[in-house]
């Protein structure tokens, strides 16, 4: 089990995440595929958009949108289709679907490009960009990824950390959505689209020629860490970086640990693909 002080995700379950002081330059919601689109757009230079993990939103990225803003980076923020303010219609949550979300939010925000840090099923939704659409994405910081579902541990109890931060997804939920009394329903869509995606073979990532970082906190609760590292080695020039002393919640209870992480990945060079 791990030894790291909880204080950090008791403070998240009764608080939630810390606020972003950064002002949004424009924000709003992007009608998609029967569903409006929310995001929020902070400051200037080279985009980078933050693709939250399941039953959450774009506010738990508290720690990180203000910090690549002072880094210098263009920040966009997305509440993933049905989470946060985002509303969706009746088809089955997919990852597929998502990323198509996300690049409507590129377009209706004129951006041609962008680098990606995914968390959980944000990470599988870049996964899906990065190998569907390499023009439009710069890099990807993978954190807490799978390729297929068996990269997923069972759970057969949630751990209390784990239970924290459902708690959490739960009142952010009833207090964002558009349809804040169905929790419930979109909780078992969410399980299913997680117990039966993504679908990917080695074959596949071996597709994938965009700068890639596939990290993992050392006690993450979620993604077996062979897994993972599996992962880091089929995709091309892929790297990964082990988290130390942090789980599946690591940009909420080492922030300036995972800031440095992200801050580094999107200022290395990027390796040309030789002819």
């Amino acid at each position: 089990m791990p030894l790291y002080d909880d204080e950090t995700l008791q403070r998240f379950e009764a608080e939630g995440s810390p606020a972003i002081t950064s002002t949004p330059s424009h924000h709003g919601w992007v009608p998609h595929n029967g569903a409006r689109i929310w995001y929020a757009d902070y400051g200037e230079g080279s985009a980078v958009i933050l693709l939250h993990g399941g039953l959450g939103h774009s506010g738990n990225w508290g720690n990180q949108v203000d910090a690549l803003v002072d880094a210098g980076y263009r920040v966009l923020t997305i509440d993933s289709r049905g989470h946060g303010r985002s509303t969706r219609d009746d088809r089955p949550f997919t990852y597929q679907l998502m990323a198509s979300d996300v690049l409507a939010v590129m377009d209706q925000t004129r951006l041609a490009t962008a680098s990606l840090i995914g968390w959980s099923d944000g990470a599988c939704t870049a996964l899906i960009l990065a190998d569907r659409e390499p023009h439009r994405i710069d890099r990807v910081f993978f954190f807490a990824c799978n390729m297929d579902p068996s990269g997923a541990k069972p759970l057969d109890a949630l751990p209390p950390i784990v239970e924290r931060c459902f708690h959490r997804h739960v009142a952010d939920y009833q207090r964002l959505s558009a349809t804040p009394d169905r929790f419930t329903d979109f909780h078992e869509a969410v399980s299913r689209m997680m117990k039966t995606e993504p679908n990917y073979s080695a074959q596949d990532l071996a597709r994938i020629s965009v700068p890639v970082t596939v990290a993992l906190g050392e006690y993450d609760e979620f993604i077996h860490r062979a897994h993972a590292e599996y992962l880091a080695c089929n995709i091309p020039s892929a790297k990964f970086l082990l988290l130390e002393g942090v789980s599946h919640f690591a940009p909420l209870q080492r922030p300036t640990l995972f800031n440095q992480a992200i801050v580094t990945f999107l200022k290395s060079t990027r390796t040309e693909p030789q002819s």
